[in-house]
């Protein structure tokens, strides 16, 4: 009898298209990420219902949920449990829970079951050096044209920042809308980098002819205003 050999998949990358998959949800089934089309997505995994680290932070996450709608945004979750576990879980949280503030919390964004750990297994969300039966707290963000932007795993132990999360959403937006990069500690309303001219020389000419608007600490480092208003504005939330 031949051994049974598990089939490695590799982890999707920054830049690679969302790898698909259809899945049964506390919202119904989902066609992922077709169904999202035009939006922004954050799916996110988290290591198992009824344990206190997720409880905080889907009480989090539903608490923001508004704030990422506005950002056309989309939540899904995910852990390896069932469909009537996610339920369960989910009716406690908003009969009993009560956190930070945060009580009567209903979550409304979609929670994937995924018993087979079939969707976890395809964005590398099993870490076997935490452990080979739930998944990490990964964190996936893609724009609207599917692409996978940008992705933070924390470990078990560790809850996550959703100011950043819902920052790092904000920056990337920004970029797109505006062609720019975000310096370190970014914030909507600060200055943001304009992305360096094609060669050293070109460079240090735009230095040399100050472009308004534009102050350029060296020919590799230039930095322009872009106000928060500018951030808020619609148009940055479409890719």
């Amino acid at each position: 009898m031949e051994p049974i050999v598990e089939q490695i998949v590799a982890m999707p990358r920054i830049g690679d298209k969302a790898p698909e998959f259809n899945a049964i949800t506390t919202q119904g089934d989902i066609h992922f990420p077709s169904d999202y089309s035009g939006k922004w997505i954050i799916l996110f995994s988290h290591p198992a219902d009824f344990t206190p680290v997720c409880t905080s932070e889907f009480m989090t996450f539903a608490s923001m949920q508004d704030e990422f709608t506005a950002l056309n945004t989309q939540l899904v979750g995910l852990s390896i449990d069932g469909l009537y576990s996610h339920i369960a879980w989910l009716r406690t949280i908003k009969e009993k829970i009560e956190f930070k503030g945060m009580k009567n919390v209903e979550v409304t964004f979609p929670l994937i079951e995924d018993i087979s750990m079939s969707v976890a297994k395809k964005y590398g969300m099993i870490q076997p050096g935490e452990s080979t039966t739930k998944a990490v707290r990964a964190v996936f963000f893609i724009d609207p044209k599917s692409m996978i932007r940008a992705m933070i795993y924390y470990p078990i132990s560790l809850g996550r920042n959703f100011d950043e999360i819902k920052r790092v959403i904000i920056a990337l937006q920004t970029a797109d809308a505006f062609n720019i990069a975000t310096p370190a500690d970014w914030k909507p309303g600060d200055d943001v980098i304009v992305p360096t001219a094609g060669s050293c020389g070109i460079a240090k000419d735009r230095m040399e002819t100050k472009q308004e608007g534009i102050t350029c600490h060296d020919w590799f480092f230039c930095t322009k205003p872009l106000s928060r208003e500018q951030v808020n504005h619609p148009k940055i939330t479409k890719a």
